[in-house]
């Protein structure tokens, strides 16, 4: 009975390990075929990812393993047909999807107005995070006004430039006037990157300039100097003349964004300013190219305002105005490695226009050349503003032929007549290290305020030759209420500055201080 009883147990053991591994082995065989259809489905999306963004599906699945993309997907199509636009609105493979302007009617022709195609890419891109918005090369797209902007699109876009944009020079298209052409708005990880074109057509707009325009105007310091006269540019004569609006726009602005980024572009010929990021977060710009005729009216290169944690390098800067103009609200800003010329080299300012407050700290500035520039490092305050700009460094600024290498003017002034008014911007902590080279006017100008000297300045390495002997008259330093220390010999001698602190106490207000 219990021999009986133990080869049944015995059986009863066997026939539920035989069940047991006949539904393993048909599990496995079932999670095989799914994995395996996922992965295959995942394959066919991937080689249709570049479609438009109508009629999207949703053919991102939760299970299965993702595999990685290749580099250029097979153009053949897939077994099983899929649907000409698979973008997933706000999921999926986001890696793999390109949104090419093409596929949107944008025609490329250089005459046909894209403006509505790029409003329809961009509306598809922004509903997937990390998706590429395509500008292919060897097409021209006419541009009007356009902003791609936020704050609901999803972060981390890539605006690929390879082709050309050109603005539109119909006056209809820019109404009374607007202060940008090209906008990215409240966006966070914005990349504009490619070997492609942005052009201004600004020559329709400069012809318009007016004379008495507000423009950069340090001939001040320049013509009691060498007794010539400096005129505005003289207008190009065409039949857009005196059609455009009088406002300029700034042909590629950054507004209000988190980690925006320009690499690798061209842009030339703008409007006005060439590159603008206002209010704007871990602004990263390099390997860039601007390109503007040096008498071309207010063309800045790259400007900043109250952006913070900025750095610029490795860039070409030509252009009309200010290569990189540093305004009120900035800080952490590290510019190196830099091609300036023509223009008015890099400023800080004009800060305090209007009585207005300005801010400005930590700013660095060096391994910077300047090849006929009006000045070379510069900062410039009205009279009558407040705030202060604090903890500036230039070093290894190599100058040939700039009028003006050294320049603090805190009694900056445009074309208006300005009034003389005791309150000012406080400048302390500014630095001058190895600025070397020749000029054409005058080496050094350092005019401060009267009622805030400019404190902690210090020179250190500087050498500056004339350009040509005759301008050997000029070659003495200017200084006014400018105190600091010398922490080697110069050439020529600065004399001028005055070492130490001022003996009377020109303390901040708390208006004054930032």
């Amino acid at each position: 009975m219990g021999g009986f009883n133990f080869r049944g147990f015995t059986l009863m053991i066997f026939t539920a390990l035989l069940i047991w591994s006949f539904n393993f082995e048909a599990c496995i065989a079932r999670r095989g075929k799914y994995w395996r259809q996922n992965r295959g489905f995942s394959a066919s999306l991937y080689k249709k990812g570049k479609g438009h963004g109508g009629n999207n599906h949703n053919y991102h699945n939760g299970g299965g393993s993702k595999p990685k993309p290749k580099t250029k997907p097979n153009p053949s199509p897939p077994s099983s047909p899929l649907p000409s636009n698979p973008t997933p609105p706000g999921g999926g493979d986001s890696s793999t999807t390109v949104f090419s302007v093409l596929d949107f009617g944008a025609k490329g022709d250089g005459n046909s107005d894209d403006t509505k195609a790029f409003h329809d890419t961009w509306a598809a891109a922004c509903k997937v995070e990390a998706s590429t918005m395509l500008v292919p090369a060897g097409n021209i797209f006419k541009m009007g006004p356009i902003s791609f902007s936020g704050p609901y699109c999803k972060p981390n876009i890539v605006f690929q430039l390879d082709g050309t944009i050109i603005a539109t020079t119909d006056p209809k298209a820019w109404g009374t006037g607007l202060f940008q052409w090209l906008e990215f708005s409240k966006l966070v990880g914005i990349t504009i990157q490619g070997k492609g074109i942005i052009d201004g057509k600004g020559s329709v707009w400069w012809q318009d300039q007016p004379f008495d325009d507000p423009i950069d105007n340090e001939e001040k310091l320049i013509i009691p100097l060498n007794h010539t006269t400096v005129s505005p540019p003289m207008p190009i004569q065409s039949e857009m003349a005196g059609k455009m609006p009088s406002i300029k726009p700034t042909a590629l602005r950054f507004y209000g964004s988190v980690n925006p980024t320009v690499t690798g572009i061209t842009i030339q010929n703008s409007q006005q300013c060439h590159l603008k990021f206002d209010s704007c977060n871990g602004v990263l710009v390099h390997d860039l190219t601007i390109s503007s005729p040096g008498d071309s009216p207010n063309t800045d290169g790259i400007h900043l305002q109250n952006s913070k944690d900025v750095l610029i390098h490795t860039s070409t800067i030509a252009c009309g105005d200010d290569c990189i103009s540093i305004q009120t609200g900035c800080s952490n800003v590290f510019v190196h490695n830099i091609n300036c010329g023509p223009g008015h080299g890099i400023s800080i300012g004009g800060l305090g226009r209007d009585n207005a407050r300005a801010c400005v700290s930590n700013i660095t500035v060096r391994d910077i050349n300047m090849h006929n520039t009006m000045t070379g490092v510069r900062i410039k305050t009205w009279q009558g503003g407040s705030g202060s700009v604090q903890g500036v460094f230039f070093s290894n600024i190599q100058v040939t032929e700039v009028q003006l290498p050294i320049v603090i003017d805190q009694f900056y002034c445009d074309k208006r007549t300005c009034s003389n008014q005791s309150s000012a911007v406080a400048l302390a902590g500014i630095n001058y290290e190895r600025i070397r080279g020749t000029y054409t006017v005058k080496p050094v100008h350092l005019a401060c305020s009267d009622s805030l000297p400019c404190l902690d300045v210090s020179l250190t390495s500087i050498n500056l030759q004339p350009h040509q002997e005759q301008y050997h008259l000029y070659n003495n330093p200017f200084c006014w209420e400018a105190y600091g220390e010398l922490k080697t010999p110069t050439v020529p001698p600065i004399d001028c500055l005055q070492i130490g602190k001022p003996a009377q106490n020109h303390a901040q207000t708390e208006q004054d201080l930032c």
